[in-house]
C-alpha cells in the first residue's frame, strides 16, 4: 500500500496594526511609504481628537532588527517628520488592532502625548559625531607629556618580558592622557554649540579615538546657526579633528514612547 505525506494548511496568523509613531493631526491621513514586512500595506493614521498614531495593517508577529525592517520603520518616520511633529514608537511595537491604539494611547495617555508633542514642536534632533585623526593624538600626547615620551623611548630595544611592568604604566598613562584631552577637546566643541542648542544628550563615544557623540535638540530657526557654527569648527580644527554632522534624524534621543498592552 502506497503512503503519501499530507501537508499540514498553514498557520494563519492574526492581523493587527504595526505602530511608527504619534503625531498632532486631526484631520486622517496617509503617506507614500510602504509599510514594514513588504507587503506594501498602507501608512495611515488612526485619530482621537487632535492625537493621531501613525500605523500600518501588519501580522502580529515580532519583527526581527534586520536591516530591512529598521530601514523601513525608518522611511515611515522621517516622511512623517518632514510634515508633522512626531514622537516615535519603539521599532517592533504591533496593536491587536485599532481599539486598544485608540482607547489606551490616543484617549489614555492624551495629556502625557499632548505635553510632549508640545515639547518637541518646532525642534529637530541632528547628530554630532567628533573623533581624532589617526595618529594625531598619540602625537600630541608624547608632546604635550615629556614623562610619557621618557618612558616609551626608555622601553626601546628592551623585551616585553623583561620591561613587562613598564608597559603597563606606559598604557595606564597613555590612558590617562587621552582621557584628559578627550574631556578638554569634548568640552571645546561643545562650549561652540552651546549657544545654538535647546538640549543635549551625550552619549557613550564609540572606539579610542571617538571624543564626542552627542545627539542635540535644535530650534528649527537655529539649525542654520549650528551649521555654521559646525562648518566652522571644521575649517579652524579640521586637520587633527573629523566630524560627522547628521540630521534631522527621529528624535528618539530626547522622546520614546513605550507601550505595554
Amino acid at each position: 500500500m502506497m503512503q503519501t505525506d499530507t501537508l499540514a494548511p498553514a498557520e494563519t496568523v492574526a492581523e493587527g496594526k504595526y505602530l511608527y509613531c504619534l503625531i498632532d493631526a486631526p484631520a486622517p491621513d496617509t503617506f507614500a511609504s510602504p509599510g514594514i514586512g513588504g507587503r506594501g500595506d498602507v501608512v495611515h493614521t488612526i485619530t482621537v481628537g487632535r492625537l493621531a498614531a501613525v500605523v500600518s495593517d501588519s501580522p502580529r508577529i515580532e519583527y526581527e532588527n534586520s536591516r530591512r525592517n529598521m530601514m523601513a520603520h525608518t522611511k515611515v518616520l522621517e516622511e512623517v517628520m518632514a510634515r508633522h511633529t512626531m514622537l516615535p514608537v519603539c521599532f517592533g511595537t504591533v496593536a491587536t488592532g485599532p481599539d486598544p491604539i485608540s482607547g489606551k494611547i490616543l484617549e489614555g495617555r492624551r495629556d502625557e502625548l499632548v505635553g510632549l508633542l508640545e515639547q518637541m514642536r518646532g525642534r529637530l534632533e541632528l547628530g554630532l559625531k567628533a573623533t581624532w585623526r589617526e595618529d594625531v593624538i598619540f602625537a600630541e600626547i608624547l608632546q604635550e607629556n615629556p614623562a610619557i615620551a621618557k618612558l616609551r623611548d626608555s622601553l626601546v630595544g628592551r623585551s616585553p618580558e623583561k620591561s613587562h611592568f613598564e608597559r603597563i604604566r606606559l598604557g595606564e598613562m597613555i590612558g590617562q592622557a587621552m582621557e584628559r584631552k578627550r574631556r578638554d577637546d569634548e568640552e571645546r566643541i561643545l562650549e561652540r554649540v552651546r549657544p545654538f542648542v535647546h538640549k543635549t544628550k551625550l552619549n557613550k563615544p564609540i572606539g579610542d579615538r571617538m571624543i564626542l557623540n552627542a545627539a542635540v535638540l535644535v530650534e528649527a530657526a537655529r539649525e542654520a546657526g549650528l551649521d555654521q557654527a559646525v562648518r566652522q569648527m571644521d575649517a579652524e580644527w579640521g586637520a587633527r579633528l573629523s566630524f560627522k554632522y547628521v540630521g534631522p534624524v527621529p528624535p528618539y534621543n530626547f522622546v520614546t514612547i513605550t507601550i505595554h498592552w
